[in-house]
């Protein structure tokens, strides 16, 4: 397996927390240990650009790699990657994306691909994060926020990654938000509603920052997220 694409069910799930877990946790066991973000909005203004999540990704996986590669579009508005692209007449190219991905791919024993926002999310027009998936011939991991509406959100994530012919590895729950009633119910739901598996589950919110990789690494289901005679 080349890698993984994390997508989650919304923007503020967790997960950058999440990439940036398994990547420090692979990097611990000596997995040479690829990150990349195509598009990351919300930079900042072009003489100041600060692409806050592939930072964090590239610290985490003990990365060398310049952030233009990392991170080929980095844009100003904290907003869907087409639109903010647009307001800076900007268009993005797939196929940059791609060859960039190909390059990390070749350096490394696994790659880790995080989204922007959920699947659906448009990268160019029609062009979506899973039409992005499709191509890099990633599996998924999806993050979802486990609060009330996370049953719709997730069912809806698997259902648009089975019909677009995507591999699906499982999902990994976490509280971003804080608990609610829907929170304590969301696991057995979902294992009632899906095929796809349960990978884990963390908690882990914006303001209150932990370490990733110790979060991640005791909580994640390995053997399924990475099979053996694919991981190891």
């Amino acid at each position: 397996m080349a890698g993984l694409f994390i997508t989650g069910t919304d923007t503020g799930v967790g997960k950058t927390f999440v990439t940036r877990g398994i990547a420090s946790a692979l990097r611990a066991r000596g997995r040479r240990v690829g990150v990349m973000k195509p598009v990351e909005t919300g930079c900042g203004g072009t003489a100041s650009r600060h692409p806050a999540d592939a930072l964090a990704l590239r610290a985490a996986a003990g990365s060398k790699l310049s952030l233009d590669r990392i991170c080929p579009y980095q844009l100003d508005a904290p907003l869907a990657p087409d639109v903010a692209a647009r307001l800076e007449n900007t268009r993005i190219d797939p196929a940059t994306i791609v060859a960039a991905y190909r390059a990390i791919r070749a350096g490394h024993d696994l790659t880790l691909v995080e989204g922007a926002g959920g699947l659906l999310v448009p990268i160019v027009e029609r062009y979506s994060m899973a039409d992005l998936a499709r191509d890099l011939d990633l599996p998924l991991l999806v993050v979802v926020d486990s609060r009330l509406g996370a049953v719709s959100h997730t069912l809806l994530t698997l259902e648009a990654a089975a019909a677009r012919g995507l591999a699906v590895r499982g999902y990994l729950l976490n509280h971003a938000a804080a608990p609610d009633e829907a929170a304590a119910t969301n696991a057995s739901i979902l294992s009632r509603c899906t095929d796809s598996p349960c990978l884990g589950a963390i908690g882990w919110t914006p303001a209150a920052e932990r370490d990733p990789g110790a979060v991640v690494e005791p909580a994640i289901d390995w053997e399924r997220l990475l099979p053996v005679d694919e991981g190891d």
